[in-house]
Order: C-alpha cells, then structure tokens, then sequence
C-alpha cells in the first residue's frame, strides 16, 4: 500500500479530513469530513449528501488531514484516489463502526448524538484507496514523513 504506518500514525487520530469531490459541472467540492483510518480510510457522511453523490458518478477524490495553526506547526497528509461507497450497516464494516463509535463518542455527548441521528438519517461511509500522497510537516512533528508517493 502507499500509506506506510508512519503518515497513518501521524494523523489517524485527528478529528476531521476535508474531503474533495467532483461535482456533476467538473467543479471540486470541499466538504469536512469524520474519518476512521486503520488499514484503509473510510470517511463517514450521510448517504445522498453531495459528497456521496458525486463519488458514485466519479470515484475520482481528493482529501487533506492537516493539524497546526501557525506556519511552523503545520503538518498533513494529502491523499488523491478512488473513492467506494458502504453503507454503514455492510456487514464488513462491523469493526469499523466500533472504531469509528470509540473515536467519536466524546464528540457525541450530551444531545450530539441525537443530533446526528436527526441531520444523518442514512449513515454511510466513502472508503478511499490511494493513488497519490504528499505530505508535509514545518515542526518536523514525526521526521519522515515529508514527501511524496505515486502508485502506478
């Protein structure tokens, strides 16, 4: 795979990815995104949202994680590829769904999951598969990571 345990280490534990779609006009649309990433990278969002949409018609994506504020705290990951579509109940993604309920559980408190629940009647899941990683990294947080990677 492209993705070494270093850049997944680096950033699978952070909250959010901005994920890129291709709308039907050949216009990118930039969506955030709650992701889980083991040994692939699934993205969660709700089945028939734009990002889900355009993915069927054109599998084609793009998505950064990236922490820092200040120039010299940025770090991320940039990843282009091909997306897939789950729903959340696909018997495969039993594990995931544990993983992705552990990760979010605290950002869920209180009325959060009520909410979710409400705004994502239908949750499912953009699974991508690499094609392409860059990555930076101004702190030099995790030496190594720096760089780039094609798959041909």
């Amino acid at each position: 795979m492209i993705v070494d345990d270093l850049v997944r280490r680096a950033f699978r534990d952070l909250p959010t990815a901005r994920l890129a779609t291709v709308d039907p006009d050949g216009a990118p649309h930039v969506a955030p995104l709650w992701f889980v990433w083991r040994e692939d990278l699934f993205l969660s969002t709700r089945r028939g949202s734009s990002s889900w949409a355009h993915a069927a018609r054109d599998p084609r994506v793009s998505l950064v994680i990236d922490r820092g504020r200040d120039w010299s705290e940025l770090a991320g990951v940039g990843i282009a590829g091909l997306a897939s579509l789950y729903p959340a109940e696909h018997p495969d993604l039993r594990e995931l769904m544990s993983q992705w309920h552990e990760k979010y559980r605290s950002m869920l408190s209180g009325d959060g999951f009520e909410r979710l629940a409400g705004a994502v009647p239908e949750l499912g899941f953009i699974r991508v598969d690499p094609t392409h990683l860059r990555t930076w990294d101004h702190a030099w947080h995790a030496e190594g990571i720096a760089g780039t990677q094609s798959r041909t």
